[in-house]
C-alpha cells in the first residue's frame, strides 16, 4: 500500500512548464503505474484540482466540473494548461485543459475562492460509528485504508447506496481536496448496480462497459484526509446507457465536508 501511495503522492506533484502562459500557468503531471494502460479518472480528477490549487494559491477550490472526452494513455505525461477567466479578491473562475497527443483528455471548469468567515450549519443525517477492523475493504485503486458496513461487489439486489468509509496516511492538508476528488471516482457506478440482480461492478468488462462521461465536485470546508472520512452514495438511476450518482464527504464528527456527483456510460452486453 504504502507504494501505491508514494505513487499516488508523485503524481499529484505537478512540473510546472510554463509559470504563466497567454492565458495562465501550464503544468505536467505523471500517472500511475497501473497494470493496464488506460489512465484512472479520478487521476486526472486529482491533477485537475492540483492544477487550479496551483495557478490560484491564494484561494481554495470551490468547486469543478470536468467532462472526460476520450480515455488516456498512461505512456505519456498529461499536459494541464490553465486559462484564467477572472481573479478578484474573492472568486476566481478557471478553465483547465488535461492533454495528451491524441486530444483532449479532460475539459475542467474550477471557482476558486478566497476562505471567509460566515455562518455555519447544515442538515444532514447523522453518520454511524466507523466500522471496526474486520470489515475492511479492498480497492485495487485506492492506496489507503478502507472499512465498509455492506460488499459492493455482492450481485445480490440490494439498496442503489452505498457507504465507505477512508482514512490515509498523514500527508499536506493542501492536498485533500486532490486526494479526495481520486476517491470519490472509483465506486460510484457499482452504487448504481446494486438493485440489479445478477451483477456487480465486478463484472465490468463482461457483463457490460462503463466509463465516466462528467464529473463534479463541491467542497465546503477545509479538512485533512488522515482521519477518519465517510463517502456517503447514492446511485438513482440507470437508464438509456447510462448511470448517474452522487454522494457526500463527511467527517467522523458529521461535518460535511465536499459534496460530488456523477454521470457514466453504462451499456450492458446482449
Amino acid at each position: 500500500m504504502t507504494d501505491l501511495w508514494k505513487d499516488l503522492l508523485g503524481c499529484l506533484d505537478l512540473r510546472v512548464l510554463e509559470e504563466d502562459g497567454a492565458a495562465g500557468p501550464v503544468f505536467e503531471g505523471g500517472n500511475q503505474r497501473l497494470s493496464y494502460h488506460r489512465l484512472f479518472g479520478g487521476q486526472l480528477l486529482a491533477q485537475c484540482v492540483r492544477a487550479a490549487s496551483l495557478a490560484c494559491p491564494q484561494k481554495a477550490v470551490k468547486s469543478l466540473h470536468v467532462l472526460f472526452p476520450r480515455p488516456g494513455g498512461s505512456g505519456e505525461p498529461v499536459r494541464y494548461e490553465v486559462e484564467r477567466h477572472h481573479e478578484g479578491r474573492s472568486f476566481a473562475t478557471l478553465t483547465i485543459t488535461a492533454r495528451q497527443a491524441a486530444g483532449v483528455l479532460a475539459a475542467a471548469s474550477a471557482s476558486m475562492h478566497t476562505l471567509e468567515d460566515g455562518r455555519d450549519h447544515q442538515t444532514v443525517a447523522a453518520v454511524p460509528a466507523v466500522p471496526g477492523p474486520a470489515r475492511g475493504v479492498r480497492f485495487d485503486l485506492l492506496p489507503f485504508e478502507t472499512r465498509s458496513a455492506s460488499d459492493l461487489d455482492s450481485p445480490g439486489p440490494g439498496p442503489a447506496e452505498f457507504e465507505l468509509w477512508w482514512r490515509t496516511p498523514a500527508v499536506d492538508p493542501a492536498l485533500a481536496p486532490a486526494v479526495t476528488a481520486y476517491a470519490t471516482d472509483l465506486t460510484l457506478i457499482g452504487t448504481a448496480l446494486r438493485p440489479l440482480d445478477g451483477v456487480s461492478q465486478r463484472d465490468a468488462g463482461r457483463a457490460f462497459t462503463s466509463g465516466v462521461t462528467s464529473h463534479t465536485l463541491w467542497f465546503h470546508r477545509p479538512f485533512t484526509t488522515d482521519g477518519w472520512l465517510l463517502l456517503r452514495q447514492h446511485g438513482p438511476v440507470v437508464a438509456h446507457g447510462r448511470c448517474f450518482g452522487r454522494g457526500d464527504v463527511l467527517t467522523e464528527d458529521g461535518s460535511l465536508v465536499a459534496s460530488y456527483a456523477q454521470e457514466a456510460l453504462l451499456r450492458f452486453r446482449p
